[in-house]
């Protein structure tokens, strides 16, 4: 696993360490489930999130992460695309099939947009490749946790931008009255543009509001997020995502 130089490592673990630290609802510890067949990275991964007061359960093995995810019900998944036994994507298919809805970080050795959207498709919230830095892993699980409807306190905004309509309080999408299903990252993009119709709105400028991090700069993971929310919001019907060259992106209603 690759690290940050010295003076950059340092930064970074100043700045999670100012950060407060995150609990459940009742005030218990955020309970993690990792899952990664690499014995050595669980081991490395396990200390990080204990720094955080974070409860970590650790499984080698889809069978054995399923068994795992149902009898302790965590709060927020990292999970490991290549698995032994079964892939990434058909355990969290599994935990899915029940019902229920768990902030999905993937972890992948591949860096391809295909392996990315693949991973985002199948319901996950996150992803990252390997190698990667510890730090970044923290602020990632933090912004999850932040931007899910289970750390979320509930509200009553509800907003309104053509036939697009999004409540707040349920956390519920619809357009022209056809439901549209968003994981916790999606919906959090999308409540900033419609929060903000007809305005553009920088790469750096949604990496702050929706991530609550600069990535390093790179604002690539800001693209992908926004080309699978037009495949959900937009597919089929006169497209409200748009575009602006040399800046980023704005949502206005189609006319």
């Amino acid at each position: 696993m690759t690290s940050a130089p010295v003076n950059e490592h340092e930064r970074r673990r100043a700045i999670l360490g100012q950060l407060p630290r995150m609990y459940r609802a009742d005030g218990s510890p955020i309970r993690v489930l990792l899952v990664d067949d690499e014995r050595a990275l669980t081991n490395l991964v396990r200390m990080a999130l204990q720094y955080e007061g974070w409860e970590i359960d650790v499984a080698h093995n889809a069978a054995e992460a399923v068994d795992k995810y149902r009898a302790n019900a965590p709060d927020v998944l990292v999970l490991d695309i290549m698995l032994p036994d079964m892939d990434g994507l058909g355990v969290l298919a599994q935990i899915r099939a029940d019902d229920t809805y768990t902030p999905t970080l993937f972890l992948t050795a591949r860096d391809s947009v295909t392996d990315r959207v693949t991973g985002l498709t199948a319901g996950g919230d996150d992803y990252m490749t390997k190698p990667f830095s510890l730090e970044e892993l923290v602020a990632r699980l933090r912004g999850l946790l932040r931007r899910s409807a289970y750390m979320t306190p509930a509200d009553d905004e509800s907003l309104v931008v053509g036939d697009l309509v999004l409540d707040g309080a349920s956390r519920e999408v619809t357009r022209a009255g056809v439901p549209v299903a968003l994981t916790s990252t999606e919906f959090e993009l999308l409540r900033l543009l419609m929060r903000n119709p007809r305005k553009a709105l920088t790469r750096k400028e949604i990496l702050h509001r929706v991530w609550n991090y600069d990535f390093g700069g790179r604002s690539s993971i800001v693209d992908l997020y926004v080309s699978y929310l037009r495949k959900k919001v937009d597919a089929g019907r006169d497209p409200m995502i748009h575009t602006v060259r040399g800046v980023g992106y704005m949502l206005r209603p189609p006319g």
